[in-house]
Formats: structure tokens, C-alpha cells, sequence
């Protein structure tokens, strides 16, 4: 059981905490912009935003959930909402075993020459390291929801 609601000041570092525990990147990480799930005890069970980019792109992103509420929905719920609420086009960086997942929200690949540029820049450098530490970067896509 959980409820859905808007981040506070207080909780950034929770949020901090979270995004370093699953691993995935911590830049931009405002906590104004998050959609937290919680228990009934208000505990930080998952998380995710909406990151606008200067070049007006919006990327879903830092959809975390605690190791021990993962499989209850929490993901998508947090995913749902923050779509709901999201203009379109919405991108965003996976690893590729998640692929899947997102593609359950209507997200697909795209090619370098389909992404914004401030997309095209990350990838550009992701796809550099990717190149260089094979077996230490995860293979990472960049998708889109129309």
C-alpha cells in the first residue's frame, strides 16, 4: 500500500540516497520536480520526475524504488502520473534491459538524429565510454514517447 505525492524540501536527501542505492545518475536531481510514493508511515518507497532540458526537451526521469517494494507497481504508478502531467514529446535514458519495461508505456528507441540535442550530446559521450569500458558501462538507449 502506497500513495503518490509531491516531494518537500526536507526529503532531498532521501531522494539522494535512493538514486546512489539503484545506481543510475544523480545530475539534476531537483527535488522540487519529484513524484514520491510513500508508505503510511510517509517512508520514501519510490520516486521519479520530470527534467526539463534548455533546450525545452523533457526527460522522465530517476524512477527508483526500494529493493524491498519492487514488483508492487510502484514504478509504474510513479510512471503514469508523471506522464499524465507531461506534455509530448517525453525522452529518456534506459539501460537496455529495461527496454521492455518502457515500451509498455509506449516509449521506443530512437536513432542519434531523432533525439533533441541535449540528448544527442549525453549519448554522444555515453556511446564513447560505452566503446572504450565494454564490460564496466551498461548499454545504454535513449527512447522516446510520442
Amino acid at each position: 500500500m502506497f500513495t503518490l505525492r509531491l516531494a518537500r524540501r526536507q526529503e532531498s536527501m532521501n531522494i539522494r540516497r535512493l538514486i546512489w542505492q539503484v545506481h543510475i545518475n544523480p545530475l539534476g536531481l531537483g527535488w522540487s520536480r519529484f513524484l514520491l510514493a510513500v508508505d503510511p508511515a510517509d517512508q520514501l518507497l519510490g520516486c521519479g520526475q520530470l527534467k526539463p532540458h534548455r533546450d525545452g526537451s523533457i526527460e522522465l526521469a530517476s524512477i527508483a524504488v526500494q529493493a524491498g517494494y519492487r514488483q508492487q507497481g510502484i514504478a509504474r504508478a510513479v510512471i503514469e502520473r508523471l506522464l499524465g502531467d507531461a506534455g509530448r514529446p517525453v525522452y529518456l535514458f534506459c539501460a537496455s534491459p529495461m527496454q521492455t519495461f518502457y515500451e509498455r508505456f509506449s516509449f521506443r528507441v530512437i536513432a542519434p538524429f531523432e533525439m533533441p540535442p541535449t540528448f544527442r550530446h549525453e549519448w554522444s559521450l555515453i556511446d564513447r565510454l560505452q566503446k572504450i569500458f565494454p564490460k564496466t558501462t551498461a548499454n545504454l538507449l535513449v527512447m522516446k514517447l510520442d
